[in-house]
């Protein structure tokens, strides 16, 4: 039984709201304490310090990514590098949600998140992870006008439609991830207030919830089972098209072009869906790969869409050399 304690003082607050038989053993959680990644303590260093540079880096190769579409007038104006930039400010945005206060946990003294800090970083964190979700079906749509409909793309895949479906991806987004916050939060937290992850996620604080989760857990595996499932059907609906399309290709060298197109975005929706069914879409479990499959979308991803879709693709390269050309002439002249 959870005695009151001093509330300046303590994660819990009393609850007044409540009828007067329950308000003697009735507290509220002010604030969780994130557990973070299971690691040998000797290795506390190495990993903080391996995260910051995965951090920086994932900041720098998605802002070099933006950067490049938007100063680049043969790439902002294209449907295909629209839905890449907005990708690169949904992984800046990620990354910041998520790995600054998983380094936390890799310095000395237990560091609490505030109550109202934990419903913020579950909010954006599935507010964000949805329109990943919503941004690569769209992608893949647009791969499939260009590769299957090249002579009707332009207009069936205007860059008006394509701000629209990114405006779209933003709003839907939004909403599953207030509908998850509010749904996982209008439950009484009465403690403990040790959450068993890296981060404020749905599982996880569930776990923590004094009262029957039942409900909650039906909605949140309908409803992210809905969006992945629906996208991730439709993504690979794309690309059966797509590669029946690339077969009826005559030549090898226009084979491969169009393969290497679609390459990038298949490598990233495997590395993003993946991990996120493992996560959400299976019985509970207390598995200890439950945290590392977590750092794919969240820490990982980020991390490797810069590299994949610069390495991959070769309009991005030649984006890059013409923005560096340009400064050097600036610079001689």
């Amino acid at each position: 039984m959870l005695a009151p304690p001093d509330e300046s003082h303590s994660p819990f607050h009393i609850s007044h709201d409540l009828p007067k038989m329950e308000r003697v053993n009735y507290t509220l959680l002010t604030e969780f304490i994130l557990t973070g990644v299971p690691h040998p303590p000797r290795l506390r260093t190495f990993l903080l310090v391996f995260f910051l540079l995965i951090y920086i880096l994932t900041q720098l190769g998605n802002m070099l990514i933006l950067i490049t579409v938007c100063a680049d007038t043969q790439l902002h104006a294209r449907p295909m590098y629209i839905f890449l930039g907005t990708l690169s400010v949904i992984d800046m945005g990620i990354s910041t949600i998520i790995v600054p206060r998983l380094m936390m946990n890799f310095t000395p003294g237990i560091k609490p998140i505030p109550f109202g800090g934990c419903v913020a970083q579950l909010y954006f964190y599935h507010f964000l992870g949805s329109t990943v979700c919503y941004l690569y079906t769209t992608m893949a749509y647009d791969r499939y006008l260009a590769i299957c409909q090249p002579l009707r793309y332009p207009v069936l895949m205007s860059a008006k439609l394509s701000t629209l479906l990114v405006a779209g991806a933003w709003v839907a987004g939004s909403i599953h991830g207030a509908i998850q916050a509010i749904l996982t939060f209008r439950l009484p937290y009465c403690g403990p207030n040790q959450v068993d992850y890296f981060f404020c996620d749905i599982p996880a604080v569930l776990k923590l919830a004094c009262a029957d989760t039942t409900v909650n857990e039906l909605v949140t595996f309908v409803d992210i089972g809905v969006v992945v499932a629906s996208c991730f059907s439709l993504i690979l609906l794309s690309y059966i098209y797509i590669i029946r399309a690339i077969l009826r290709i005559r030549t090898a060298d226009g084979r491969r072009r169009a393969f290497s197109t679609c390459g990038a975005h298949v490598t990233m929706v495997t590395v993003y869906y993946v991990p996120c069914a493992f996560t959400y879409l299976r019985p509970d479990s207390h598995s200890t790969l439950d945290g590392a499959a977590a750092l794919f979308p969240t820490a990982i991803t980020p991390f490797l869409n810069p590299l994949i879709y610069t390495l991959r693709n070769q309009e991005v390269k030649l984006a890059l050399r013409r923005i560096v050309g340009g400064q050097s002439t600036k610079s001689e002249v």
